[in-house]
């Protein structure tokens, strides 16, 4: 496979998100994001992104434990090194969990590595999911400690800013960014909120952001019962949908046109007429 990369200032580029329906084993999660990727590559792909948690959706919240990794070195990370170094790409973690303070909890950790196969980047979720509604109840807090730090990265065809599912309910994360010209939201949205609100927070993300807006979604029935939402999209500055993929793994991808950017935010300077910063 020849390597694919963006020229300083390249105006357009074709990034990919990869849906994925994650199991509870991690080498076939990390064989079937393989065989994902080089789809991606092979449609032009120069940035390519997994969902959160792709390497691992176990039976229970302890199997993420069992499975983390020390900052900077394990298998999954590995992997995703090679990966990127191979196809010569942008490669975006989705989420992977990496080793936290509280020996009992992991950080559900983005990363980010570059076509030379070294890591750019790595954002460890803030926004940490509660919800209850009947016999449906998640409470990531009881296996996942925050993160603090919003976290973007430059690359030759633009600036990318990292978050993480239950993260694009809270705006003020987003502004704290810079001006993105693509925001990357991996994650496994439940399907009962996914269903009510996944959709119009993206559209909202890149309109009231004036950029892409790249989500990746974990999209299917779960080995341990959970079902999520999926709806992996791409979105455009004007909250158009470019492309999108409701259910099933499969990759999403379109343009990233650095011109549009551009036109957007002279024609509606919204951005430049913010008060409050």
């Amino acid at each position: 496979m020849g390597k694919v990369t963006g020229n300083a200032g390249e105006k357009t580029v074709r990034v990919a998100a990869v849906q994925m329906v994650s199991t509870p084993r991690v080498a076939d999660n990390l064989a079937a994001a393989g065989r994902l990727v080089a789809d991606a590559v092979a449609q032009g792909a120069t940035l390519v992104a997994l969902p959160e948690y792709f390497p691992i959706m176990g039976m229970g919240d302890g199997d993420k434990v069992a499975a983390r990794e020390d900052d900077g070195r394990g298998p999954i990370q590995d992997w995703l090194a090679t990966t990127a170094e191979r196809h010569g790409i942008w490669l975006v973690g989705g989420s992977i969990p990496l080793v936290a303070s509280d020996p009992a909890k992991v950080m559900n950790a983005c990363v980010a590595y570059g076509p030379d196969g070294r890591r750019v980047a790595r954002y460890d979720k803030i926004h940490l999911f509660g919800f209850e509604q009947g016999a449906e109840r998640y409470n990531e807090s009881a296996t996942i400690e925050a993160g603090r730090t919003p976290v973007a990265f430059d690359t030759p065809f633009g600036r990318v800013g990292l978050s993480i599912c239950y993260d694009l309910r809270f705006p003020e994360l987003y502004r704290q960014l810079g001006e993105p010209d693509l925001i990357v939201v991996p994650a496994a949205f439940t399907e009962t909120t996914g269903r009510a609100h996944w959709e119009i927070l993206l559209r909202a993300r890149a309109i009231e952001n004036q950029c892409y807006v790249l989500a990746i979604g974990q999209g299917g029935r779960h080995e341990n019962g959970r079902e999520t939402h999926g709806n992996s999209m791409l979105v455009d500055p004007w909250g158009t949908i470019v492309d999108r993929k409701l259910k099933g793994p499969g990759v999403v991808i379109g343009e990233l046109d650095r011109g549009l950017i551009a036109e957007t935010r002279a024609s509606l300077p919204a951005l430049r007429h913010r008060i409050f910063k």
